[in-house]
């Protein structure tokens, strides 16, 4: 391991991050990783030949590629990591399933990463396959009848996300196909299973990148400027998990901080005679909380529990409650999942100026941190660990930022996990994909949008959906952004209004950037390197939605020698450090003149030729003088933020 000390520019802000076990289970995947392919495959794979890498790459291999539990808010004890080496291959689109695979590939990384062990494009007239076997671990009962609610079980095959286009096969059995890059998918593989022996997978993936207009970001075939390397294929945990008849299908977890009470939807797979549902609250190992409920042939049930001694997450104080739910059938427990969730509330109200602001906990909170582009230059997509992951969060929440945007990608669960776990707020947008509307720019009111396709259009609406739905229940998630400076923007007004009907607890930015229409939230304003503020309005928050973006290259810690790119850039830290402290006080005065309720620095890091970052793209250097920014970052929340209570305390 590199001297961490002796490589930092800023000693005292060079995290060496030692992540302590979670409390979701991990026996399955580390046995996963000693049978998911032979040793001698393991010990001959090598990642392939870097641009640029970050210290954790070295800790990846076959035997431990993302071991950790991939869904901390419903975990179960049993599963079994399938993460590791694969065969791969890339072939003509319309040709059928290869005879011959062209080597291996390190699951879960994309294809075109450097951590793959393959980093090859595929582009839009191809089709990317996998293929593995798996042993079923000895004590999985699989039965189709449901007789015997305890020992029958169902096998789920489940992928975090695979981008795009992906067809499963089981045993030479297809069993669907699931289109979508960022939201996590599933399929019961139970009646393609043989009744011993070696299973075989084979996945097929076609991603058009952005020969297609299906949300995909930043990922372009052939990147430049402010566009970056595709990802294609598996870039997420696949896993194996035996699950009852029965079962919780999913848990959606509302807390209502003014009612001192959390709402919790259990939705049922699988029912058949009266379902009763139990959810349990602790603060730690005590129980504070229980509701349970039973409904004839339901699909759903929906608990309210009551939540005494209200303990409220913030970036200041993130606690988190425990929970725990289970089924009850024909008098028989048939399923148990843990989770937690976080006391937040997220708002706006007018202050005495009439000018509305955003609340955190009934209380006005200034909001401000950096746009998270969430890219790597060693596993592109995919962070190359989970201690990596962390580092980011924690090393921004070290620097004196409460939040992020994360931009125009949607990350694993466990990202979301460590914001909430360690109190970032975060600002979510959805992938842009398909063209771009007309831009109006930072000062544009008129609106403008373009016209989608319908299939366009319903893909789009579909992965907004399943992004809402599936992170929805995180405590860290404040804000939706569904556009981007007219990025794929089309029918902005019912967008919005969808958004904020799918997720009526949280607060919809309207569209960043520019081509403003009268809807959502927020009014998002760009400036670079600014700072500005928007119009004022009287309808909505006012935000700076992106500026900044100072830029250093940092000779050994580029993803390329030359012609790097920032929207202004300098030639020393001490310059760099400077310029960022006279923004900051240049924006300090808007918080109160021009009522911004929130500020997004251009970024967190580096991602291949830009080098607007805080830190270098391999998170090798902070490039400013850390101890500095984060002085400057702190003044600007004195005193706009205060400590949160419920509103009827």
């Amino acid at each position: 391991m590199r001297n961490e000390r002796s490589a930092c520019i800023n000693r005292q802000f060079c995290l060496r991050v030692t992540t302590k076990l979670s409390p979701f289970p991990i026996a399955w995947a580390l046995l996963a990783g000693l049978v998911a392919s032979s040793l001698a495959a393991q010990e001959t794979w090598r990642p392939a030949p870097a641009r640029l890498a970050t210290r954790w790459a070295k800790d990846v291999s076959p035997a431990n590629a993302h071991p950790e539990y991939p869904r901390p808010q419903m975990a179960r004890k049993d599963w079994l990591n399938l993460n590791g080496l694969w065969d791969y291959a890339i072939r003509p689109k319309d040709e059928r399933q290869p005879a011959s695979f062209d080597g291996k590939i390190l699951v879960p990384f994309p294809v075109e990463s450097s951590l793959s062990g393959v980093m090859k494009m595929v582009g839009e007239t191809n089709r990317l396959w996998y293929r593995r076997t798996f042993k079923v671990p000895a004590g999985w009962n699989f039965k189709s009848q449901i007789s015997n609610l305890k020992s029958a079980q169902r096998l789920l095959l489940h992928f975090g996300a695979v981008d795009w286009e992906a067809t499963l096969w089981v045993n030479g059995k297809e069993l669907g196909s699931h289109r979508g890059g960022y939201d996590a998918f599933s399929f019961d593989i139970t009646d393609a299973l043989k009744p011993r022996g070696e299973q075989e997978i084979v996945v097929a993936v076609w991603d058009p990148s952005d020969a297609g207009y299906q949300p995909r970001g930043k990922q372009v075939r052939e990147p430049k400027g402010i566009w970056y390397t595709p990802t294609s294929g598996i870039w997420q945990t696949v896993w194996l998990e035996p699950v009852a008849p029965v079962r919780i299908e999913s848990l959606k977890i509302t807390p209502d901080v003014d009612a001192s009470q959390v709402e919790v939807t259990v939705r049922i797979s699988g029912t058949t005679n009266l379902v009763a549902a139990t959810v349990e609250v602790f603060d730690g190992e005590r129980k504070v909380g229980l509701a349970t409920d039973g409904r004839l042939n339901a699909d759903q049930v929906v608990l309210r529990v009551e939540v005494a001694n209200l303990k409220l997450w913030s970036p200041n104080a993130p606690f988190l409650y425990g929970l725990k739910a289970n089924t009850v059938c024909r008098g028989e427990e048939t399923d148990v999942v843990t989770s937690y969730f976080g006391m937040r509330k997220i708002s706006m109200a007018k202050d005495e100026d009439g000018i509305w602001r955003i609340m955190l906990n009934n209380r006005r909170y200034f909001q401000y941190g950096p746009l998270d582009q969430g890219f790597w230059p060693d596993g592109l997509y995919t962070a190359p660990t989970d201690e990596a992951l962390r580092y980011d969060i924690e090393m921004t929440k070290r620097l004196g930022f409460n939040m992020a945007r994360k931009h125009v990608k949607v990350e694993p669960d466990r990202w979301y996990y460590w914001c909430d776990k360690l109190g970032l707020l975060v600002w979510q947008d959805m992938p842009s994909g398909d063209k771009s509307a007309e831009w109006r720019g930072p000062s544009g009111v008129d609106g403008k949008e373009m016209q989608r396709t319908p299939e366009s259009a319903a893909i789009y609406e579909r992965e907004l959906k399943a992004l809402i739905d599936g992170r929805g229940n995180h405590p860290c998630i404040v804000v939706w952004v569904p556009f981007n400076e007219g990025w794929g923007q089309f029918d902005t007004g019912r967008i919005l209004n969808l958004t904020k009907q799918i997720d009526p607890t949280r607060l919809v930015d309207g569209a960043s950037g520019g081509n403003h229409f009268p809807a959502g939230d927020i009014l998002d304003h760009h400036q670079y390197p600014g700072p500005g503020a928007p119009p004022r309005v009287t309808d909505r928050a006012m935000v700076l939605g992106e500026f900044g973006g100072l830029g250093l290259p940092l000779k050994g810690h580029t993803w390329q020698d030359e012609k790097n790119w920032g929207y202004r850039s300098f030639k020393s830290s001490e310059e760099l450090t400077e310029n960022y402290v006279a923004l900051l006080k240049k924006l300090h005065p808007m918080i109160e003149e021009a009522g911004l309720s929130a500020a997004i620095y251009t970024q967190t890091t580096d991602v291949e030729i830009e080098i607007n970052g805080l830190m270098t793209y391999d998170r090798a250097l902070v490039k400013m003088d850390a101890a500095a920014i984060t002085a400057a970052n702190k003044r600007l929340y004195a005193p706009l933020v205060q400590d949160a209570v419920p509103a009827n305390q």
